[in-house]
């Protein structure tokens, strides 16, 4: 039986005494596209922050690839094999393309990090292009391409992607959701994070509705699509 990359169970968190997750589990299998889908509030952001350590979840556990990584800081959460790239992209404006991809490999060797840099460009051409141009003067899809790239220079097991479309015209939201798929074709499994559930549901292989900090929902990205409660609440349908 394959390991499961990502399990979690019973994480939650308040802040101040307001819950913002109750009582979450979920898991990510390797080589999944897993959406993590629900309304604002809903504690998709506070659940991945916990799996990559920043926040520190006060009930349940994180494991990953059978290792408790729950209380463990951020920097060993990356060390091992997890990354997140975070919502509104928070590239470095004043730093060029290769500046920002270098700092996404600051666990690496020195050497390593060119190769890192050719196998991102090859995933985005685009990048390659621009790779000594300003990030603050790039578009808002092409700084998401940016933010992503960074967070492969860590060479992760699992990327955690949070809210990518978030501002992005609906054609360039288009154009991220293809990068994401081949990110995953590469061998990398995706935690992704999404109010544009059609978009998130047709290249997940799974998926999980959060709502006011709960799983209410899990299933197939098909199976989610189709579902009544999905259509109404989230789909307009």
């Amino acid at each position: 039986m394959t390991e499961d990359v990502l399990d979690i169970s019973g994480l939650a968190f308040a802040y101040g005494g307001a819950l913002a997750v109750r009582d979450v589990s979920l898991i990510v299998q390797p080589g999944e596209i897993v959406a993590l889908l629900g309304a604002n509030g809903a504690g998709k952001s506070t659940t991945v922050r916990m799996i990559a350590g920043i926040l520190q979840p006060q009930k349940g556990s994180i494991k990953f690839a059978g290792e408790l990584l729950s209380g463990a800081p951020s920097h060993h959460v990356v060390r091992r094999g997890i990354t997140l790239v975070p919502e509104g992209r928070l590239v470095f404006p004043q730093m060029t393309v290769m500046e920002n991809l270098q700092l996404g490999a600051h666990i690496k060797k020195g050497g390593e990090i060119g190769g890192l840099a050719d196998k991102a460009f090859a995933l985005f051409p685009r990048l390659a292009e621009r790779r000594s141009q300003l990030a603050g003067s790039m578009s808002g899809g092409e700084q998401q391409m940016l933010a992503i790239a960074r967070g492969l220079m860590a060479e992760p097991r699992l990327i955690i992607l949070d809210e990518p479309s978030l501002g992005l015209m609906p054609i360039v939201t288009q154009e991220v959701f293809k990068l994401i798929e081949a990110v995953n074709k590469s061998g990398i499994g995706v935690l992704l994070v999404e109010q544009n559930l059609h978009q998130a549901l047709r290249i997940a292989h799974r998926g999980y509705v959060l709502e006011k900090g709960s799983v209410v929902l899990a299933g197939t990205g098909k199976e989610l699509l189709a579902d009544d409660y999905v259509r109404r609440a989230f789909l307009g349908h």
